[in-house]
């Protein structure tokens, strides 16, 4: 009996067990939904879609997604918060006014630390004049993967708005302006106003722009970096940089007309640790020009042209004082320009531009190869004055290339007062695109050594220094 109740209990004992781990192994093909933190896109919105939990395989992502929050925004703790412009009401159609949309956008990125503002790859989005204003948190970024552009020329251009300039990007740190979209300047029925005279087609003179926005500027800011954009048709300079330090442009794609005026295609002024690299810029003014006030600029590997080649100046303006110093630019390709290499200074000015080197250069067809003009006029009716822009220790290597040649290929017209010093020439090699060699530089107060045997011999260079210059002054540039 004893035994009986034993065998009975072993028995039992046994089909528990079995139950019990029956259940539990069957419990491993139950899938909880669960919130996972991995994006998904979905159109224009940015959702969350369920997930398995850690332990379980995924599941598949639903056909709809939940949708974003009611800022337009998701993000992770490792990701950026994402704030797409068509959450805040902008539509994107080419012709609705999206200012208000952008602007709000802006106020919510601008507040989220690592924030992306969003500008949607299926979308035209015209907004007018704005100031995006910091200080921001940090890692902000705004990426244009769409098209981004003003009203369409001056008769749409808003009473109250500015026609000074467009966007502005004031007072921040640590910004970054990329995308693989295009902002788009409308700048063509600003080209043609009445205001300034510039050159046109077979050495005729055509109206030009006077009060025309500048298309981006970035003012009083810091640490910034501008990457992979397309910037076309500005009404006037399509980048501008004033009062900046620590600035980085990567890969950028700069068009506009060879006969559009005034339309640089980066200018920088009163701006330090400037670096350009891995750009095209083709348009009807300078390709790059350096204003007073800038120093520590590296510029590499940039291709221009047509246009009025990379510039430093106009200097001197209006008796100013302008301080340039410490430029660079090398590996570089200027083709069917005005100008190659250039500096240019206003008679009557102060300061100085000094440790300049111009290094592996490419021309192709290009009317004024390396000039130097201290005379640099926008009339007939400019005066001569004893004050001048020092021009010294600048360094040409290795520039080579055609010219054309209805002008000298080197033209060094320096102060009658206030000589050009310390040049270096080496490994210069310029001969015509067609017809024959202009053998006859131009040299006016300038002094230095050739190096090498240059390519047209540059014989009108002086060697030493002038007797009037005086030493170690600076002309007040620190």
């Amino acid at each position: 009996m004893q035994m009986a109740i034993v065998h009975q209990t072993f028995s039992i004992s046994i089909t528990l067990l079995l139950l019990i781990l029956h259940t539990s192994h069957g419990r491993t093909h139950y899938h909880k939904n669960k919130r996972s933190h991995h994006k998904y896109h979905h159109g224009n919105q940015i959702s969350l879609p369920p997930a398995a939990s850690p332990a379980e395989p995924p599941t598949e992502p639903p056909t709809e997604p939940p949708t974003a929050s009611d800022d337009g925004t998701k993000n992770s703790s490792s990701e950026p918060c994402v704030f797409d412009v068509r959450s805040f009401g902008a539509i994107g159609d080419g012709n609705t006014d999206d200012t208000k949309a952008f602007r709000a956008a802006w106020n919510a990125a601008c507040a989220a630390d690592s924030s992306v503002l969003l500008v949607p790859p299926d979308g035209v989005f015209m907004i007018t004049s704005t100031i995006f204003s910091g200080p921001c948190r940090p890692g902000l970024t705004l990426q244009i993967d769409g098209v981004l552009m003003p009203p369409d020329g001056p008769n749409c251009w808003p009473e109250a708005d500015s026609r000074k300039q467009w966007l502005v990007f004031y007072k921040l740190d640590g910004m970054t302006l990329k995308g693989d979209g295009t902002i788009e300047g409308n700048g063509e029925d600003w080209w043609s106003l009445p205001c300034k005279p510039h050159r046109g087609p077979h050495g005729s003179t055509l109206p030009g722009p006077c009060d025309s926005p500048a298309l981006i500027r970035f003012f009083m800011s810091y640490n910034l970096t501008v990457r992979g954009l397309r910037i076309e048709n500005s009404p006037q300079f399509h980048v501008k940089f004033d009062g900046c330090e620590g600035v980085h442009i990567e890969g950028l794609s700069i068009n506009s007309p060879a006969l559009s005026p005034n339309t640089d295609g980066i200018h920088i002024e009163n701006t330090k640790s400037v670096a350009i690299y891995n750009s095209v810029i083709s348009n009807g003014d300078d390709c790059i020009s350096i204003g007073p006030g800038c120093s520590d600029v590296d510029i590499a590997n940039v291709t221009c042209g047509p246009g009025h080649g990379i510039s430093i100046g106009s200097l001197g303006v209006h008796n100013s004082q302008a301080c340039v110093s410490n430029v660079t630019v090398r590996n570089a390709k200027i083709k069917n320009s005005d100008n190659g290499v250039r500096i240019k200074t206003w008679q009557g000015g102060t300061g100085s531009v000094s440790r300049i080197r111009f290094e592996n250069i490419y021309m192709e067809k290009v009317r004024n190869c390396i000039i130097v003009d201290q005379y640099y006029c926008m009339t007939k009716q400019c005066l001569n004055q004893t004050s001048a822009v020092w021009v010294t220790d600048v360094e040409y290597a290795n520039i080579k290339g055609t010219y054309d040649v209805r002008s000298p290929p080197v033209h060094f017209a320096c102060s009658d007062a206030v000589a050009c010093t310390n040049i270096t020439m080496s490994e210069v090699e310029l001969l015509p695109y067609e017809g024959v060699m202009v053998d006859d530089p131009f040299c006016w107060n300038a002094y230095g050594v050739m190096q090498t045997l240059t390519i047209p011999p540059i014989d009108c260079l002086q060697e030493g220094q002038p007797q009037s210059l005086q030493e170690n002054t600076g002309f007040g540039c620190s």
